[in-house]
This record gives structure tokens, sequence and C-alpha cells, in this order.
């Protein structure tokens, strides 16, 4: 167990979520689902895979507030907290890949880029890992 205690009862799918971001945004939810990435340099993320393939959502805590071990990737999480929906510019995009890529010690190219992107994740609060 990671975080704050979860306390909604309803499971909400991550498909759901990125079919009508507006309606969640802002709210808490509850997801489940596979652990197919973490933050590699401070574990303040894990990556949860939807019930869609090739989908997942990215559940963000702050720094320090809680870390992920490695070891929790390939395992099922639960985990809780409130939707955040936001327009990334080009820039934005850019600065996000190449931090990210910095943390995975992979390479972004900045041409994959095509103009603003709708950004969906959740701000973490608590996690069950099993």
């Amino acid at each position: 167990k990671f975080g704050t205690p979860l306390t909604l009862t309803e499971v909400t799918k991550v498909s759901d979520i990125y079919a009508n971001p507006e309606k969640y945004s802002g709210k808490r939810v509850q997801v489940e689902g596979p652990i197919v990435d973490v933050c590699q340099m401070m574990g303040c993320w894990l990556a949860i895979g939807s019930d869609k393939e090739f989908q997942t959502i990215r559940f963000k805590v702050e720094d320090g507030v809680i870390v992920f071990p490695m070891s929790v990737k390939g395992k099922n999480a639960k985990v809780e907290g409130v939707i955040s929906v936001e327009t990334l510019s080009v820039e934005q995009q850019i600065a996000q890949g190449q931090e990210h890529a910095k943390e995975q010690k992979t390479t972004f190219d900045p041409k994959t880029v095509k103009g603003p992107k709708v950004d969906v994740m959740i701000k973490g609060e608590g996690a069950i890992v099993f």
C-alpha cells in the first residue's frame, strides 16, 4: 500500500476516461490495471495499462511523497486520485519528452511532436499494488 488509503468503491475504466476526458476532469477516480512502466529516477509515477490495448494512463505523485520501486513493474495496481486534463503546447511536449527520455535513459526526437495535444493523467494520492 502506498500513500493515502483508497476510499472509492467504484472502478472507472481507463478507456472511459479517454473517451470523455472533460467529464472526468477534476474528479476523483479509482482505476485498476497492470503497471506497464515506472519512473526510473524518482519512482514518482506509474503507467497503468487500460482495458483497451496500447492505452495507458499516467498516475503521477508529488516527488518524494510516494516512491514506487522498480519491482512493481509487471504487477497490478488499484490507484486513486484526481483526473487532470490539460492541453500541452509543442514546447511543453518537447520538454516533457526530453525529461522522460532522460529519466528512462532513452532518446527523444522533437520532430515527433506535430502540434498541441491533450494530456490526461491522474494526480495520484494512493495505490495498492498486488
